[in-house]
């Protein structure tokens, strides 16, 4: 075996491969892109998801692809996070799809539907379902590659400056409520106004509105309402579960390579997973310490919640019968949904049903 030749030959082999690895990394772009939230700072489990994966694309790209994430108000308020992103003003935007009803009610099953699936049943219809597929072509209209990034778990119904003993005591109530709940509210004799959260806390101190709901114990708390509502009503049937996606200016997504994109959609799905862990540990608590200064939980009387159940209804149908990419999209979440509502009731609601019961009874 001559010697030198394989020397020779092992040291181009190292000397290749010193170069190989600065080489792809320098073949990697930078990419500085900025993210506009729907949500203040104060918020930190629906900001801090944001920001979650930011910190992820970085160091999963050895920063070559950053993202800058900016609160609600610092470039455009929470209600125009979807045009900036359609057009432009920022890359992307960390927000919520039933903000934006208005222009269309399809956007409301990517968020979440009134008397609709838990967080379990939506995932499984959005991942497993065509629910994903079927969003995407949605809002291929307006420009956007939408990607789930959180969920909040069911939400709370919402504080009320009086006790609410039956729908009589809705009527002519000015309640902040966003998406399709507002609609479904509006039935039952509420007049809904929609407020960025920032916004909600002085009109609820100024008598602006009698009652609000925005999410669960833990955001609740932050935003201060303890302090000028005593009632505090469950469940919020409007969202059994809210999702907030990642809306991406769509020429933005195709611009990226593959590996960024892999890498994007892997954060994404991170911040969907630890959003709710989140609000289930922080929910627990917080919950405790607002019954600790005072504050009275009721549920809602059953004929709030069986009107509203039924207006829902009426009104899903009412606009698929006009409205053909809703009844798309309605078409395919209502056939899963009765398939998974099914499954539930045979095993997953027997436990926890039972499980609950047994809560304070001696082991």
């Amino acid at each position: 075996m001559d010697r030198r030749k394989v020397l020779k030959g092992a040291g181009l082999a190292a000397a290749a491969g010193a170069v190989s690895s600065p080489a792809l990394a320098q073949a990697q772009p930078e990419i500085r892109w900025r993210m506009s939230s729907a949500y203040p700072k104060s918020l930190d489990t629906l900001f801090g998801a944001g920001e979650m994966i930011a910190k992820r694309v970085a160091a999963a790209t050895d920063n070559k692809f950053q993202i800058q994430v900016f609160a609600a108000g610092e470039i455009v308020g929470a209600l125009q996070t979807l045009d900036a992103t359609q057009n432009g003003t920022v890359e992307c935007s960390y927000t919520l799809s039933s903000f934006f009803i208005g222009k269309d009610p399809t956007f409301m099953f990517e968020t979440s539907v009134p008397w609709g699936m838990n967080v379990r049943q939506h995932n499984a219809w959005m991942h497993y379902g065509g629910g994903l597929d079927l969003v995407r072509e949605f809002t291929k209209d307006y420009n956007i590659y939408p990607i789930p990034a959180g969920q909040t778990g069911a939400q709370m119904g919402g504080w009320f400056r009086k006790e609410i003993k039956s729908i009589a005591d809705l009527q002519g109530l000015k309640m902040r409520i966003a998406g399709m709940g507002g609609q479904i509210m509006q039935k039952l004799g509420v007049v809904p106004q929609v407020l960025a959260a920032g916004d909600i806390y002085p009109a609820l101190e100024r008598g602006t509105l009698d009652a609000v709901e925005f999410s669960g114990p833990h955001d609740d708390e932050k935003l201060g309402f303890v302090k000028v509502a005593q009632y505090y009503y469950y469940p919020g049937f409007w969202e059994g579960g809210a999702q907030p996606s990642l809306y991406v200016n769509m020429s933005k997504w195709n611009e990226l390579p593959a590996n960024y994109k892999a890498i994007l959609e892997a954060a994404c799905a991170e911040a969907n997973a630890m959003c709710v862990a989140k609000y289930d540990a922080q929910n627990a608590d917080a919950i405790r310490r607002l019954v600790g200064q005072g504050v009275q939980l009721r549920p809602f009387p059953r004929d709030v919640m069986e009107q509203s159940y039924k207006e829902a209804y009426k009104l899903y149908n009412e606009i698929a019968a006009s409205n053909p990419k809703f009844k798309k999209v309605y078409d395919s979440w209502n056939a899963f949904r009765e398939k998974e509502l099914t499954w539930f009731r045979i095993a997953e609601l027997p436990f926890d049903y039972f499980v609950n019961q047994q809560q304070g009874q001696p082991r």
